[in-house]
């Protein structure tokens, strides 16, 4: 037993509970769904298309390239293709997802390695978590299936988004968190908006500072 279920294990012994209570986690429940939300921009808001128009719109406004592709098996064909416009070797660093390992990179013509980057791979690939069209932004959960370092050590990202999972705003993103991994949260929360970038010499902007210089959005329709 680690020395937190140490001391949650004598908090519910002196309340004489266990925290398996119905009663106890239904309140826990009600509490997070019924939890009054502050103010929220309409930029994301709407419908569908239009939350996507929205995330299509700020993602480009950063820096970021988007492309939509009808189901998740197209994704290797539009990797090998952006590789070769970017004139770089057809080599891609992954994480153990399981939506992205079970794709044909060979038959697209793409040699994979899996696992954290030692910060020599050119390019990576991602599974965000979540979008936010209010920003143009991409959540990613660090762990073993997308690993911290490919946000921010290879030269090109490339970051695939189900349109399932796009939200309008950040707030909508917590809540899905919360539901979803309920008390096993991740290490970190990775919040991506376009390439990395600075300004501080000379008030010149250079793409690549502290990051990626380039991030290229899937966005998987199916």
């Amino acid at each position: 037993m680690s020395a937190r279920d140490d001391v949650f294990s004598n908090i519910r012994r002196s309340l004489g509970v266990t925290g398996k209570e119905a009663t106890r986690r239904a309140a826990v429940g009600q509490r997070l769904e019924t939890t009054p939300r502050g103010p929220v921009p309409r930029r994301g808001q709407g419908s569908a298309a239009a939350r996507m128009a929205t995330f299509i719109t700020e993602a480009q406004r950063v820096s970021a390239s988007v492309v939509m592709l009808e189901n998740a098996a197209a994704i290797p064909a539009e990797v090998a293709r952006y590789l070769s416009e970017c004139n770089v070797a057809p080599v891609l660093r992954m994480g153990a997802d399981a939506r992205l390992a079970g794709l044909d990179w060979a038959g697209a013509g793409l040699s994979t390695s899996t696992g954290r980057s030692d910060g020599s791979d050119l390019n990576a690939i991602s599974h965000a978590f979540a979008g936010v069209a209010e920003t143009g932004s991409l959540i990613v959960l660090s762990g073993p299936d997308n690993p911290a370092t490919l946000n921010y050590l290879p030269d090109n990202h490339i970051i695939v988004l189900a349109v399932s999972d796009l939200c309008g705003d950040l707030e909508t993103v917590w809540t899905r968190l919360r539901r979803a991994t309920g008390a096993l949260l991740p290490r970190t929360v990775n919040i991506i908006t376009g390439p990395s970038r600075s300004a501080d010499i000379e008030q010149t902007l250079l793409l690549g500072a502290h990051g990626p210089r380039r991030l290229h959005i899937l966005v998987t329709l199916g």
